[in-house]
């Protein structure tokens, strides 16, 4: 048995008391826990007891930690438990200190998922398949991510992909419609936008282009060429124009003309 012969209290963290038995440092406790066990000057404790306070000690320090780690925002249970690890929190300890926080209403998955789709719908242009990969990567049950997705309607996926392809496709006005198309979709699809919904957004933003768009987009295209083919005889010039503006996604019609515009200058 050793004997508590000093308690005192943490100058940085008032929240810790020093535990000093006969006469020595020998560990230090959560106010908590202090409180839990009753320790004070004079009393009396066995090799088990010591054990019991530590234990009980290090699942109030995770806690604590936890409770900080949860305070700056919401966190999925995967998280958490991360952060336990890598603060070298036991497992055993870990899995009470996660039991505890969701008796405290700290972590709920159900709510996570919930409040996750609700952020990335308003403040970001993913598509529900970039969202649902988060959340699966978080940790979260297939059942409560297909629940918290169930608001990110079908309209709304079209709303939002048709602003990115009105984005994408000035981004990409100096392409063929054809290119221009191609590259829009697989923004889309890399945004996490289903094919029905791209295909929808797609169509709708090609249908604002203007004749003058693709006539410049063409001329644009056909001067880079232009300027690498020219030094070229005529018969070999016009076949590697039409090869590299046909590879640009234009039709032949619009090639020739082209040719013809550049020729003529």
């Amino acid at each position: 048995m050793k004997v508590i012969t000093k308690i005192s209290l943490q100058q940085k963290l008032t929240d810790r008391y020093n535990i000093f038995l006969n006469e020595e440092y020998a560990f230090s406790v959560d106010e908590s826990v202090l409180i839990q066990y009753g320790l004070k000057k004079g009393m009396e404790l066995g090799a088990d007891q010591i054990a019991a306070i530590l234990r009980h000690d290090e699942i109030r320090k995770g806690l604590n930690m936890a409770i900080h780690f949860l305070s700056i925002r919401m966190r999925a249970e995967k998280e958490v438990r991360e952060f336990l690890a890598k603060k070298e929190i036991e497992h055993e300890a870990a899995e009470e200190i996660i039991h505890t926080l969701y008796r405290m209403s700290y972590l709920d998955d159900n709510e996570f998922a919930a409040a996750y789709v609700n952020t990335q719908i308003n403040t970001s242009d993913k598509g529900p398949q970039a969202i649902e990969r988060e959340l699966k990567e978080k940790g979260i049950k297939q059942s409560f991510i297909e629940q918290a997705l169930a608001k990110f309607t079908a309209s709304l996926q079209v709303e939002k992909a048709l602003k990115l392809a009105d984005k994408y496709r000035r981004k990409y006005v100096k392409e063929s419609p054809v290119i221009q198309k191609q590259k829009v979709e697989q923004t889309l699809a890399r945004k996490g936008y289903g094919w029905p919904v791209i295909q929808e957004a797609v169509a709708g933003s090609a249908s604002e282009e203007s004749e003058e768009e693709r006539l410049q987009a063409l001329m644009y295209q056909a001067e880079k060429a232009h300027r690498r083919y020219s030094k070229f005889s005529d018969g070999e010039y016009r076949q590697k124009m039409k090869q590299a503006l046909y590879r640009k996604g234009f039709s032949m019609s619009d090639i020739e003309q082209a040719i013809e515009k550049l020729q003529g200058e």
